[in-house]
Formats: structure tokens, C-alpha cells, sequence
């Protein structure tokens, strides 16, 4: 996937953040768009962003964790577009707390959005993608399917899910000689809205000593990387076809961390935590 002009690809949480930024992006080098959120009003932002882009949109209201509904999508979508080259599984959410704490209902509602949602994608996409001749799947894990981190089990299950899935894909389309490949994106922090829309289980104050308000704060600080960067990073990984996209200093960081210190960084970054914590409490105990 040399160039994007005249090329059809789907992009899932479209409505804001990364997926906005690469609708924004293919657009502005003549690629046409089907773009899906769950967010009608973030939707409806996007699309009037495009108007004047001269290439084909489309949009669908969508929850990603509705299997029928991604696979009607992925119908619809070759339908009205005639062909799909790519498909950008982008949508995901955010859950932290302990294990103890946390119900299976908070891992289901992860896994059905953030893995299971990728799932869905890749395989309604995948005859698609092949039907056209070139296609390219791009899924979106994390920094945090790379490293685990204190107190995001269910993020990380799901992250290292999708990475674990798209290293294997890339291999299978690999041996049977497929016209299409697919990349794994591991962005670092992005300057979105998930922090606000992450569900936080009370054992994060807990352990932490903060607020989930002071949690979020602080959270958004580590958020150094633009969508228009995070998306022009990943689109230029397409061209070279990466099986491994990093975006920003973090996420190299955090990849270095992994491949030098395969097992200490977990005691480095629970030490993190914990001075965080003392640091809490001594601010509270000097409030």
C-alpha cells in the first residue's frame, strides 16, 4: 500500500481522537472514508470536517463489541464503496483497578470493545480487503501491549490480545501468499479523550492515595503525542508496511524498557506507583 489516492478504507472510533485524525489525513491524499463511532454527534463532527475533502464518506453509528452490526458494516461498506483496501480498528476504551476489585463485567465490557471489537473487524474486512486485490489491516493496541502496568489488567488483557492476534494474523497472510498485510499500532500517550471516559474502580484511590478526578489529571499529563502526529505516523507505517508501529518517545521507551529488562521493568514501574503514593499521602496529610 504504496499510496492511499483512490483507495476506499474504514476507520473505526472515527468521531474523535486518532480515528478523526486519519480520516482527516486519507482524506487530504484522495482515499475514501466509511467511518463508524459509537458517537452520532462526534460522527456528524468528523463527516462536516470532510465535506469540501472531494473523496466519498460514509458513516454508521456503531458499537464494535455488536459482532452482526460490524459484519452488516463491513456488507454495507464494499456495497457502497464498490471495494475496501483497509480497515483501521481504532475504537477501544480504558478500564483500571485491582484484580481483586474488579467484576468479570468490567473484563467483559473491555474485551468486547477492545479485542473482541478488533476481531470483529479483522474478520468481516478480511475477504474484503482480499476481494480488492491490496488491502492492509491496522489494528490499534497500546504502550500497554507492550509493558503491563499496576492496576490495568483489564486494558492490558485486551491490548496484549489484539497484538497477539495481529502478530499472527501478519504470519498467516504471510504464508498463504495473501495480497493483504496487516500492521500492529502500540501508540504511547495521545492527546484524546479516553482518560475522561475510562472506568476507574474505587481501589485505584485505594492504592494510589488520589482521586479519580486527580487520577485523570495526572494521567493526561503523560499525553505528549498529537492525533495528526499519531496519524501520520501510522499511515506511514502502511506505506512500509510495519508489522510494528510505535507512536511517540514513550512508546519507544517503553519497547526498549521491554526488550532490555524483559521481567524487572514490572518491579520498576510497581516502585513508580508506590512513590506516587507515599507523595499522595503526605500532600493530603499537609492539606
Amino acid at each position: 500500500m504504496k499510496n492511499f489516492n483512490n483507495k476506499v478504507a474504514a476507520v473505526t472510533g472515527a468521531g474523535s481522537g486518532i480515528g478523526r485524525a486519519l480520516a482527516i489525513n486519507l482524506a487530504q491524499q484522495g482515499c475514501h472514508l466509511a467511518l463508524s463511532d459509537v458517537s452520532a454527534k462526534g460522527l456528524e463532527e468528523t463527516a462536516q470536517m470532510l465535506q469540501s475533502s472531494g473523496v466519498k464518506v460514509t458513516t454508521t453509528i456503531l458499537d464494535v463489541s455488536d459482532r452482526e452490526a460490524v459484519y452488516a458494516w463491513a456488507d454495507n461498506t464494499a456495497k457502497e464503496h464498490g471495494k475496501v483496501n483497509m480497515i483501521f480498528n481504532n475504537a477501544g476504551v480504558a478500564l483500571s483497578g485491582t484484580v481483586a476489585s474488579l467484576s468479570l463485567e468490567d473484563y467483559q465490557w473491555i474485551m468486547d470493545i477492545n479485542f473482541n471489537g478488533v476481531l470483529y473487524g479483522t474478520k468481516a474486512f478480511l475477504p474484503h480487503l482480499e476481494a480488492s486485490g491490496e488491502g492492509h489491516i491496522i489494528n490499534t493496541s497500546s504502550v500497554f501491549g507492550l509493558a503491563s502496568q499496576p492496576l490495568m489488567s483489564g486494558y492490558n488483557a485486551s491490548k496484549f490480545a489484539v497484538r497477539g492476534l495481529t502478530e499472527s494474523l501478519r504470519q498467516d497472510l504471510e504464508i498463504s501468499g495473501s495480497a493483504v498485510s496487516c500492521s500492529c499500532v502500540h501508540p504511547g500517550g495521545i492527546k484524546t479523550n479516553i482518560a475522561k471516559s475510562a472506568r476507574m474502580d474505587a481501589s485505584c484511590a485505594e492504592v494510589t492515595g488520589t482521586s479519580q478526578e486527580e487520577a485523570t489529571k495526572e494521567f493526561e499529563k503523560l499525553f505528549i503525542t498529537t492525533p495528526d502526529k499519531a496519524a501520520k505516523t501510522i499511515l506511514n507505517g502502511v506505506r512500509k508496511n510495519s508489522r510494528r508501529i510505535l507512536i511517540g518517545p514513550d512508546a519507544r521507551m517503553f519497547d526498549l524498557l521491554v526488550r532490555m529488562l524483559p521481567a524487572t521493568y514490572q518491579w520498576i514501574f510497581t516502585k513508580a506507583v508506590q512513590m506516587q503514593a507515599k507523595k499522595a499521602t503526605r500532600r493530603a496529610k499537609n492539606a
